[in-house]
């Protein structure tokens, strides 16, 4: 076989390892090392905030709870009868899980034509253009981390609702996003260069 036969496949098979980041983040429970790990994520985080507002830990904390900051996480599938797939139970994806028809309003709105939702700096565009729909339709602070999550996962009209009230699941993850918002921003304070 030929060196530049050779040198082809090598490439075709190291590109086909990933050219982005295909795994989260080592420590998801440390902002520092996720800051250090993946410096793009932070750069994203900080471009959010400066356009929209969202706090980076608030961003972070719900980033956590929908995807693990997987890029290409998707809910489960639904079962019939236990064993016969039906597809899935929405189709929300990525590190945001925006929902399909949530995701092109947010481009038709935004401009945004080409954002796609496995891609960071999307994905927290988007969560900083709809935590701010929650701010103006439902007057939640974009510091709060766990009611601008019941407004994210219920949506504005459920929010206004208050659908979230008899979820008692819900009101636990939405806890459990506003523990780990205090934890990030805390951790974030100690991270110097790496932050801000």
């Amino acid at each position: 076989m030929s060196r530049t036969l050779c040198a082809m496949m090598v490439t075709l098979i190291l590109a086909s390892c990933g050219g982005g980041y295909q795994a989260p983040p080592s420590n998801l429970d440390n902002a520092c090392s996720i800051a250090r790990e993946r410096p793009k994520y932070m750069k994203a985080f900080k471009a959010t905030q400066k356009k929209w507002g969202v706090p980076v830990h608030v961003q972070m904390a719900t980033i956590y709870q929908e995807s693990r900051y997987r890029s290409d996480a998707r809910t489960p599938h639904k079962y019939v009868l236990g064993v016969i797939p039906m597809g899935r139970q929405s189709s929300a994806f990525g590190y945001s899980q925006a929902l399909d028809g949530t995701w092109d309003q947010y481009r038709r709105e935004t401009g945004r034509r080409a954002a796609k939702r496995d891609r960071m700096k999307d994905a927290s565009d988007f969560m900083g253009w709809y935590m701010n729909k929650s701010k103006e339709k439902n007057g939640i602070a974009l510091s709060d981390a766990r009611n601008q999550y019941l407004a994210y996962h219920e949506g504005h009209t459920g929010y206004a609702r208050g659908s979230y009230k008899s979820k008692s699941w819900l009101m636990r993850v939405a806890a459990s996003v506003d523990e780990r918002a205090d934890m990030y921003r805390g951790q974030l304070a100690t991270c110097g260069r790496f932050v801000y």
